[in-house]
């Protein structure tokens, strides 16, 4: 399955709620989640450094931004199979969107789908420090 840019963040979010309510369990969710960060484009091993490291996550992430503040795009990657996932919804969300855009959502799928009650500390901490990191890049540009 490819997922198109959605036109809007909110839209993304909209589209990821659908996708996540056709699951009727946890166990499902999660695989789904693994399936998701499988499809991430490969990551060039030469961004695997301290300066792309997202700090707070358990997993090791590397996050890499670039464009400006019209789009800004990222790529990123995890060791972890469900944080990939969550890298992957997360990029859905905020990639490929203006600083401002990125700046002015909210990450309500995370609510939205369940995962604020499903994530283990250590991954809720991480799922934040990404965001974090995401919206830091965006708001040195706004």
């Amino acid at each position: 399955m490819t997922t198109a840019i959605s036109p809007t963040a909110e839209q993304a979010q909209q589209d990821i709620a659908e996708e996540f309510a056709f699951f009727g369990d946890w166990s499902e969710r999660y695989q789904y989640l693994i399936d998701l960060g499988k499809q991430l484009p490969a990551f060039p091993d030469e961004y695997k450094t301290e300066d792309y490291r997202v700090v707070g996550c358990q997993s090791m992430v590397w996050m890499v931004p670039s464009g400006d503040a019209q789009k800004l795009h990222f790529i990123a990657s995890s060791d972890s199979a469900i944080v990939s996932g969550l890298i992957a919804l997360v990029l859905r969300v905020y990639s490929d969107r203006s600083a401002r855009e990125i700046v002015e959502t909210e990450p309500r799928f995370i609510e939205a789908i369940g995962l604020a009650k499903h994530l283990s500390p250590t991954r809720s901490n991480g799922l934040a420090a990404m965001l974090a990191r995401i919206k830091a890049y965006a708001g040195a540009l706004v």
